[in-house]
């Protein structure tokens, strides 16, 4: 640690939080990061594979971290009962509160951190952020590796003369005029935050990092208590196909849930897979997922049948017991068959984990 500053990293299982330790771990050997992972005691068997691939490949002692009950194997089971039953949905996720949220900030305490997060260089968003003012959140594998919290404080209009100082110091003279035109240009609604920082990222990505570093010197962020950040000079910018490489050239591997398995309806071929880490009963899940795991991991599918009753479900519309009909079976598959098709050409590929990925990402503490 440095200056008592605690760099964490957490892994969900998911395809990013993996290259990301794999990367960090590549590039930044020095760094003295912590990795963890947070059991729910439901995630599918090829998450806990990857943990223990991580760790072995390298080298590196991964954290697990457990809800407050009395029973390690079980946390999920335990809040289940507690709340008598009530399932969680995307109105009320008590089972990220209590399962991934409320142990991440037990583990890391009042300690100032920064968390290293997964989101790729192709996503626009930025993830859970803890709101505990101890935690700060940084993202390696986009080129603006800054939270839009952090943005505000450097791009703030009364911070002005500051950034021109620490500008010149860091331009060129014939950048440095340019930057100062956009400097001085206030925000506004016709100028908005987003903007500016594009226009100054464009005359340089490490230069616009070592000007916010010094410029969070005096804010009571993590990174202000940090002497030198080796990050500020990284301006990769790394996308959905980048991370499947860094798993596979490294040895760890792509979790086989990513991988896609074809299926026939009407003399046609679709594909499906899993497109997210997370619980296997997980509600987010649309139903060709659970199609997936109905006829890939049927005792996984059957043990979620189990906590539908009382009236509970996992999906508002439908139970399980009557999704897989057969006849119903053949309706999901066809109707994302036509999705797959429709849809092919507005994105990068017509992979269903892109198609999926496209639509809502979920609930991203536990996905990333």
């Amino acid at each position: 640690m440095q200056n008592n500053v605690r760099h964490v990293l957490g892994i969900s299982g998911g395809k990013d939080s993996a290259a990301l330790a794999i990367y960090m771990k590549s590039l930044y050997p020095q760094m003295d990061i912590e990795f963890y992972t947070c059991d729910t005691g439901k995630e599918l068997d090829e998450t806990y594979q990857l943990i223990k691939n991580l760790e072995s490949k390298l080298g590196v002692t991964i954290e697990k971290l457990y809800a407050k009950t009395a029973d390690h194997d079980n946390p999920f089971d335990f809040y289940h009962n507690l709340y008598g039953g009530y399932l969680p949905s995307s109105n009320a996720r008590w089972c990220t509160q209590k399962l991934k949220i409320e142990p991440f900030e037990n583990y890391i305490g009042t300690t100032p951190v920064i968390s290293y997060v997964g989101i790729r260089g192709d996503e626009d968003r930025e993830g859970y952020i803890s709101t505990k003012p101890n935690v700060q959140s940084i993202f390696p594998f986009r080129q603006n590796i800054w939270s839009e919290e952090v943005i505000g404080k450097v791009l703030k209009n009364d911070n002005q003369n500051s950034l021109l100082t620490l500008y010149k110091e860091f331009l060129s003279s014939n950048l440095y005029q340019r930057a100062a035109d956009i400097i001085l240009t206030p925000l506004s609604m016709r100028y908005g935050q987003n903007q500016k920082l594009k226009a100054l990222m464009d005359l340089g990505v490490k230069e616009f990092n070592h000007v916010a570093f010094h410029s969070l010197k005096s804010s009571s962020l993590p990174i202000a208590l940090v002497d030198d950040f080796p990050l500020l000079d990284n301006e990769s910018l790394l996308v959905r196909d980048d991370i499947f490489q860094i798993l596979r050239e490294s040895g760890v591997g792509v979790p086989a849930y990513y991988e896609e398995i074809p299926y026939e309806v009407n003399g046609q071929t679709g594909k499906y897979n899993r497109s997210r880490s997370g619980c296997f009963f997980c509600f987010f899940q649309r139903k060709i997922e659970w199609v997936w795991l109905y006829e890939q991991n049927p005792a996984k599918f059957f043990l979620a049948v189990e906590y539908e009753k009382d009236g509970y479900t996992w999906m508002q519309d439908e139970r399980l017991e009557e999704l897989i009909n057969p006849l119903r079976i053949k309706q999901i598959k066809e109707e994302f068959l036509i999705k797959q098709q429709n849809t092919a050409d507005k994105f990068r590929s017509n992979r269903l984990i892109d198609i999926l990925d496209a639509e809502d990402e979920g609930c991203l503490a536990c996905f990333i």
